[in-house]
């Protein structure tokens, strides 16, 4: 990768006090990466959010239209007793979708 320091060379190559300073200072270096990585992703998730809030504030945000005729599809499946990987298979959804929407249907339908 382009501007990666790699000390690893370096350090194979070296002995004693110089070996341990090197193999130091490359594992100081893959950690401070690590955390600029980290702190950059936690930035732009937290401006996103911002930026999310504001959308929704200027009524200039909308969330996904939830597709009513796979709900309908999948609730009647798993009422009829087929499994959530079934339902899944025969709804050309994800699992995890099935799970979620067969947990919102029970919950209304107990209100």
């Amino acid at each position: 990768m382009p501007g990666l320091v790699d000390l690893s060379d370096f350090a194979a190559e070296a002995d004693g006090v110089a070996k341990i300073v090197l193999e130091s200072v490359q594992e100081l270096l893959l950690k401070l990466a690590l955390q600029m990585t980290r702190d950059n992703y936690e930035t732009r998730r937290e401006r996103q959010r911002q930026g999310v809030q504001l959308a929704k504030i200027a009524g200039k945000y909308a969330a996904r239209i939830p597709d009513t005729t796979t709900h309908q599809r999948i609730v009647a499946l798993c009422g009829a007793g087929y499994t959530i990987k079934r339902t899944a298979e025969l709804a050309r959804c994800s699992q995890s979708q099935v799970k979620r929407i067969w947990a919102e249907h029970r919950a209304t339908t107990k209100l």
